[in-house]
């Protein structure tokens, strides 16, 4: 897959950024009227969810049904309302998120694009929109020039912040990000900052303090649906650092929460696999899969059945997953990381190499270096591989993030190069910080392990 298919968008886009960027700001902030009279009644479904959107935290599915159908009513009555359709378009994006269906994305696009051309000056809240549109199809240079477009009409508008992070991490840029960060906590504090301070500190392996940001993200979230987002993210970092109980709580009570959680679902199943209690396991994944099909989820079932010798059953999810991917970019959304992942271990590994080579050109991230390395290890190019797996896991090269699944490709990739002692200390470390964190790579760490050759008592500390 390629980006050509996409450039027409660009070029779209370029364009009307270019006649809108230096405008006045007309307005555009989202706000619900106060009643004049009385204690005011309990906000309605297309209401919360308005107020979620506005404010850029996770909104409970059906509520955001009711906004989109409440959006469409009012637009067939007021086709001109630009900020109506900015609403409408960030409620689908938002949608497409929560079901990992990307058609919602081509539909957000067209109502934000409407907006934009209804109103081409100083239409913000459409610019937001297109942001996060953008991060959602994992087009992260696109996102960052939506979101810069957008705060330079509202420097002071704190939701614009998140977007602009989440494209420094897409585009490998950690300094940015922590930058960022530091200014939306100069304008902003509460449940959404404080999760997405998380991610920044768990991307520079400061997990004891993105725990304790979530943990304080939780207490203070305001309706079901948010408090489970920040659940699920909670448990997946006590799943990234082997506490596989503790993940398994968290998931269970997002769901708890908000049934329609599919991510936390997929984490039970994450978990409960790792607990041995695969039918359990098994039925977690199948649930999440039902309404949340994520290609990476798929991924992860199809590799559970090959650990447990049902190769048919693998693959007709290793199919699944090269299905979602197509009806993905065919809304111009980029999987490809999870795809060459998939092709590197699974597939063809020198398809991965050259998808993955593409992805890494466009956004260097920690993510498409670890992978890319892996793909060229798989390929028989141990030589190439090492340094993207050293960027992908030393922290004074942006790869901060302590994980299990990188440590262990860096190690394989040091065995094949004979380089044992730093092989040895990665696939321990591997296994040290989630001794569960594959069911079919673990194995193979230990493996491994136990075949590499003794350190000599005279070899230098390199080979230690």
């Amino acid at each position: 897959m390629t980006d050509k298919p996409r450039e027409p968008r660009r070029r779209v886009r370029r364009a009307l950024i270019a006649s809108t960027a230096g405008c006045a700001v007309l307005g555009g902030v989202l706000v619900l009227l106060p009643w004049e009279e009385g204690a005011p009644p309990a906000p309605t479904p297309a209401g919360r969810a308005l107020a979620a959107v506005s404010n850029g935290v996770p909104a409970a599915l059906p509520d955001l049904t009711a906004l989109t159908k409440e959006r469409e009513r009012h637009l067939k009555r007021h086709p001109q309302d630009a900020q109506a359709w900015a609403v409408l378009g960030a409620a689908r994006v938002e949608q497409g998120l929560r079901l990992a269906d990307p058609a919602y994305w081509s539909r957000a696009e067209k109502a934000l694009r409407t907006s934009l051309t209804v109103q081409p000056r100083g239409n913000a809240p459409a610019m937001r929109g297109l942001a996060a549109l953008a991060n959602a199809r994992r087009d992260f240079a696109e996102a960052r020039e939506w979101a810069e477009a957008a705060r330079k009409l509202e420097p002071g508008r704190w939701t614009t912040y998140p977007l602009l992070i989440e494209a420094a991490v897409g585009l490998g840029e950690d300094e940015v990000a922590g930058k960022l960060l530091e200014k939306l906590k100069e304008l902003r504090s509460g449940p959404a900052v404080m999760a997405r301070a998380a991610a920044v500190y768990r991307d520079k392996g400061w997990r004891e303090d993105a725990a304790a940001k979530l943990a304080d993200a939780v207490s203070a979230a305001g309706e079901p649906a948010e408090r489970a987002a920040y659940l699920e993210r909670a448990g997946q970092l006590a799943w990234e650092r082997g506490d596989r109980e503790d993940a398994l709580r968290h998931f269970q009570e997002a769901v708890r929460i908000d049934p329609d959680q599919r991510a936390a679902q997929a984490g039970q199943g994450r978990a409960l696999a790792s607990l041995g209690r695969t039918t359990e396991a098994l039925s977690a994944y199948r649930a999440a899969l039902a309404r949340h099909p994520r290609p990476e989820y798929v991924l992860e079932l199809g590799e559970l059945y090959e650990s447990l010798g049902l190769k048919e059953a693998a693959r007709v999810q290793y199919g699944v997953l090269q299905e979602r991917v197509r009806a993905a970019a065919a809304h111009g959304a980029d999987e490809e990381v999870v795809l060459g992942r998939y092709e590197a271990d699974h597939g063809d590994a020198k398809a991965a190499v050259r998808r993955l080579r593409e992805e890494w050109m466009r956004q260097p991230s920690t993510e498409v270096a670890d992978a890319l390395g892996w793909a060229l290890h798989r390929a028989g190019n141990d030589e190439e591989a090492l340094p993207y797996a050293v960027r992908a896991t030393e922290g004074t090269q942006g790869g901060g993030v302590r994980s299990a699944l990188y440590a262990f490709h860096r190690g394989m990739i040091e065995r094949s190069l004979n380089q044992y002692g730093p092989a040895r200390r990665h696939l321990k470390e591997a296994l040290q910080i989630n001794p569960w964190f594959s069911p079919l790579h673990v194995p193979q760490a230990k493996a491994a392990l136990t075949h590499l050759p003794e350190p000599s008592a005279q070899a230098g500390p390199e080979s230690h």
